[in-house]
């Protein structure tokens, strides 16, 4: 599989300044990738013994196997991950509370091209960060995918988001989590935070803004945007319409699903 180089973050150490209350069940943060895998998960590292958090690893299919203590309900943990359907992850992850975290297509499709062009991402796709293609090449493989080396748009969306939807899972969306961690003293923000901490059985604190705060902070965030280096074909800041077009013939009917149109 890809590696990925993250940064150190100090969330176990700031984690500690609040009185945490135990997990009494396992919570799966499932997502898209590049969709704020790391923002919900350092949020949410915030409300979570440091001792129950599973930081082994990012579950995937392709080491399911090795991680399934991940939901032992015995010991509850914490754990994140980008894990398509299917009757093992299924089966593996029914003892916990499944939250499901995806964004737009549309904005996806930019995230991943920038991800990819980063140092902090390395595989079989190197080649990529030479500066032969254009941003307009680059983005039509973001959707089409590499044969042999990344999957396309349609297949991730198809497995690791809208086959989720027909099981039990409480969906997020990355508009939302961003939306309403930039004005954390509004209704909605209480009442969106309220659902995703219910969601994953834990009871919300008092103190409830001051960890969303620290953990959504993206200096924390290797991933997070700004914290990407050595991007350099320049890519726009959303997406042009043609490639509008295209998503929408690649995954048809696919945004109207997700909640988009």
């Amino acid at each position: 599989m890809p590696e990925i180089w993250v940064q150190p973050d100090n969330l176990d150490a700031e984690n500690q300044r609040f009185p945490q209350a135990p997990l009494r069940q396992p919570v799966f943060l499932n997502s898209v990738p590049k969709s704020g895998s790391h923002l919900l998960r350092n949020i949410l590292r915030m409300f979570v013994p440091v001792e129950q958090q599973y930081a082994v690893d990012f579950i995937q299919w392709g080491n399911l196997a090795q991680h399934r203590r991940a939901f032992d309900p015995a010991e509850p943990k914490l754990s994140w991950g980008h894990l398509f359907l299917a009757d093992a992850s299924a089966i593996e992850t029914a003892p916990a509370r499944r939250i499901l975290l995806y964004r737009d297509p549309y904005d996806w499709v930019l995230a991943r091209a920038r991800f990819f062009l980063s140092e902090q991402f390395f595989g079989n796709m190197e080649h990529l960060k030479s500066g032969s293609l254009s941003a307009d090449e680059l983005i039509t493989m973001m959707i089409f995918g590499l044969p042999g080396k990344a999957p396309s748009l349609r297949d991730i969306y198809e497995m690791n988001a809208a086959a989720w939807l027909g099981a039990r899972v409480y969906a997020v969306t990355f508009e939302d989590l961003v939306s309403n961690l930039s004005d954390l003293e509004s209704p909605s923000a209480e009442a969106f935070f309220a659902g995703l901490l219910e969601a994953c059985g834990i009871e919300r604190p008092g103190d409830w803004r001051e960890r969303v705060r620290i953990g959504s902070d993206r200096r924390q965030s290797g991933t997070a945007r700004e914290n990407l280096t050595g991007v350099g074909i320049d890519l726009p800041q959303t997406l042009g319409l043609r490639h509008r077009a295209l998503v929408d013939y690649h995954a048809p009917g696919l945004r109207a699903l997700l909640g988009y149109v």
